[in-house]
């Protein structure tokens, strides 16, 4: 699985787990509903100014949102 695959996979694994909309979670991030859409397909690939604006919005490192699947661990909701 390439690194684009993983970021897919676990933003929309860890947007899910925190009970989030792609709505809600494109105004939390301050992006776009269809962004967000479009990233989870791998349509578009995210900047690295995304990445973090999406790691705070889900309250994560941004790193979770590249790691393998084995080293994901998410810290509880706050």
């Amino acid at each position: 699985m390439d690194i684009g695959q993983r970021f897919a996979r676990n933003l929309k694994k860890i947007r899910r787990l925190r009970q989030l909309s792609q709505e809600r979670l494109a105004h939390q991030a301050g992006l776009d509903r269809s962004y967000i859409s479009s990233l989870e397909r791998l349509k578009y690939s995210p900047t690295l100014e995304t990445i973090t604006l999406l790691s705070r919005a889900l309250d994560i490192d941004d790193l979770d949102l590249l790691k393998p699947e084995s080293e994901l661990i998410l810290p509880p909701l706050t």
